[in-house]
């Protein structure tokens, strides 16, 4: 709201200027507020593909969040608004890209109807009563800004939530005509349809202009029309008296010559050709770290169709809480996706893994890809079996908020479902060593619908529970697993996970009770949130960070989102 709200505030004092100016008098003459709006929109159109490259610049952003050039956590956190922002940015794009649009039709009647004679250099149109639409189609900024809204429109609709759920591939082809949009709007501004006048001084807008008005009512032979002398265009001597005309209007100046006009610079290559420069330079820098494929090292199907892959990569280097975009060519030659690293190699292993859902094409056609046979879909794959793995790229690391987990002295971290991913990175690391990081006590919340989704990393937080009992820290994690369906419940009774059963419960969490619990034991201090899993819980998770409590404690809210 605050950046829709800046950009009306954009719109109207660039429309008031083209309103009030000087030079743009004769072509408001001619065109009307629609010369205002179309400027003032375009205006506020130049921000905003300048700054909606910039949260796709996933480099620089895990570079900012991983330096200390931004040292305070509240500015890091701005960090996670990216997609927010970039999705904001597109928005205001596609409003002020039809108010454009609308204005720029206008234009294009006025440019017919009211074809100036007196100064050809402002007319678009070629004669009075020309057709508008050789405007739209038969010119440069014309036919450039129709494929712009073409193009705009495939980008704005396959980009809605039902288009990316039900076909992502729709959403990810559409999004990349980006590049083809830049490049007509590059050739768009150059047209130069809208001129403004160079000589004010010269040639004050509304003057009076002697010599154009004694040819105009002055029938004079053709013979002694060459040689008539310019008198009237000097300037008055001292000692005659003025006209009349001239005392009565203090506005009447005498021109000293024609006016002029010139078309603008096309500025819109100032707002975008740095942005635009930037993210190709990111793109090829990426393209040129992530050309080497990696060595998968083993893989592991999981219950309800969860599979995870393990890889190793020369000077992978990556944080907790970090993702990865992968690429297999044999999926699709395109299409990439994200997914969150539940490994992280360290300094005495190299491996790092993810852990990917089953749903969807892409998802299906890589799990078909990594399985040969039905028989080893329970195996660890040994390494000499390389060979018979699809090639994988692997882009990345980039940064996400769950990287500031580890810099809360409390955290409380809740998953749903597949959304415990970016937290299995963070108890890995926990499990390596955790008395190097900021983090004392750990509020882990899981929950999901079946008893078999526990165990994709039941292993780890039995682990993790029993290292922290051995080193007499059982406190330092809480851990509370919800089960909302109770069907095959004794699956998890064992032996092997007798650490998790006291901690499993049946039903959904009392959220308002769990954030009074946490704050009455952490008084007056700030504790991190991180979230990720559906919409419905992120939303109350927000709702409670940001209500008061009296205990004076302090949370502050994050979630996962790819950017």
């Amino acid at each position: 709201f605050f950046w829709l709200s800046l950009n009306v505030w954009f719109f109207w004092k660039t429309f008031l200027l083209y309103f009030q100016g000087l030079q743009y008098y004769y072509l408001h003459q001619m065109l009307g507020l629609g010369l205002c709006v179309s400027r003032a929109s375009a205006s506020v159109l130049n921000l905003n593909c300048c700054l909606v490259l910039l949260p796709m610049c996933r480099v620089l952003l895990a570079f900012l969040r991983g330096s200390q050039k931004v040292a305070n956590r509240k500015t890091r956190r701005l960090l996670d608004k990216s997609k927010t922002f970039h999705v904001t940015c597109g928005v205001t794009i596609c409003i002020f890209s039809v108010l454009h649009v609308a204005a720029h039709l206008v234009n294009a009647l006025n440019f017919s109807e009211n074809y100036n004679e007196d100064f050809l250099a402002l007319n678009a149109a070629n004669y009075r009563g020309e057709d508008p639409r050789k405007l739209l189609f038969a010119t440069v900024p014309g036919l450039t800004g129709v494929l712009m809204v073409l193009v705009l429109f495939l980008m704005c609709t396959a980009s809605t939530y039902a288009i990316r759920v039900s076909n992502y591939d729709i959403f990810w082809y559409t999004h990349n005509l980006f590049f083809v949009f830049y490049m007509l709007l590059m050739l768009h501004v150059s047209g130069g349809v809208l001129k403004y006048q160079t000589n004010l001084e010269e040639h004050p807008p509304g003057c009076f202009n002697p010599n154009k008005t004694l040819r105009q009512n002055m029938m004079m032979p053709k013979a002694f029309e060459e040689p008539f002398p310019d008198y009237t265009t000097e300037p008055f001597p001292e000692d005659l008296p003025v006209p009349e005309p001239f005392v009565q209007n203090k506005f009447m100046r005498i021109c000293s010559e024609e006016p002029k006009f010139q078309s603008h610079f096309p500025e819109t290559w100032f707002w975008i050709s740095g942005p635009l420069c930037l993210y190709c330079v990111e793109r090829l820098y990426r393209y040129l770290r992530s050309s080497k494929p990696v060595t998968i090292t083993s893989v592991i199907s999981h219950p309800s169709n969860v599979l995870e892959v393990r890889m190793v990569k020369d000077n992978f280097k990556a944080r907790p809480g970090q993702y990865v975009i992968l690429h297999c060519p044999r999926v699709s030659a395109l299409e990439s996706h994200p997914f969150t690293l539940t490994m992280c190699p360290t300094d005495t292993k190299a491996t790092f893994g993810v852990h990917l859902k089953v749903v969807g094409d892409w998802t299906e056609r890589f799990r078909d890809l990594l399985l040969l046979h039905s028989n080893q879909d329970t195996e660890i794959l040994p390494i000499f079996q390389q060979r018979r793995y699809p090639k994988l790229y692997v882009d990345g690391p980039f940064g996400s908020p769950f990287e500031e987990s580890l810099n809360y002295e409390v955290s409380l971290c809740v998953a749903g479902g597949i959304g415990v991913t970016p937290f299995a990175s963070v108890l890995n690391t926990l499990l390596d060593g955790w008395k190097c990081y900021k983090l004392r006590r750990l509020y882990f919340i899981w929950v999901c619908r079946d008893i078999e989704s526990f165990r994709w990393f039941a292993d780890l937080l039995c682990m993790l529970h029993n290292k922290l009992w051995q080193e007499n820290r059982p406190d330092y994690i809480n851990i509370q697993l919800y089960l909302s369906q109770t069907d095959g419940i004794q699956k998890i009774i064992g032996e092997k996970y007798q650490a998790l059963n006291s901690r499993l419960l049946i039903g959904r969490p009392r959220w308002k009770l769990l954030f009074d619990e946490i704050a009455k034991c952490n008084r007056r201090k700030t504790i991190g949130v991180f979230c990720c899993g559906p919409n419905k819980i992120s939303k109350i998770l927000h709702k409670l960070s940001n209500s008061s409590n009296s205990y004076g404690t302090r949370f502050e809210y994050n979630k996962e989102s790819f950017s």
